[in-house]
């Protein structure tokens, strides 16, 4: 297995190389799930890769590769978010364009008994 010093100069087994020699990935990890439900959260999970890398915690190589995923993932809540808010500009003109023309008599659907 290839070692490499971590920032503090400790040797840190190579994060792509896996333990079991087997070449597949090891199973889903069983620890707390992460929150991201929402850019809040992610932008919480955001700030503690940087703490992590910042105190030795994690290589700077691995958190900036998370940091590359929470923002794709930040990103994905902001079109969303921005989706959302256009197809509401999009309803109030529509409903104001129709308001607009109720100054004119509309046939009626029912026919005069």
């Amino acid at each position: 297995m290839d070692d490499h010093p971590d920032v503090s100069g400790n040797e840190l087994p190579d994060p792509l190389v896996l333990s079991d020699g087997s070449g597949s990935p090891p199973p889903p990890s069983e620890g707390p799930k992460i929150d991201l439900r929402d850019p809040h959260a992610v932008r919480r999970e955001l700030a503690a890769v940087y703490r992590d890398m910042r105190t030795n915690r994690i290589l700077p190589t691995d958190g900036t590769r998370l940091a590359y995923v929470l923002d794709l993932l930040r990103r994905a809540f902001e079109t969303g978010d921005l989706q959302d808010r256009i197809e509401d500009l999009e309803l109030t003109l529509a409903v104001r364009k129709r308001g607009a023309h109720d100054n004119k008599p509309r046939p009626s659907r029912f026919k005069a008994l």
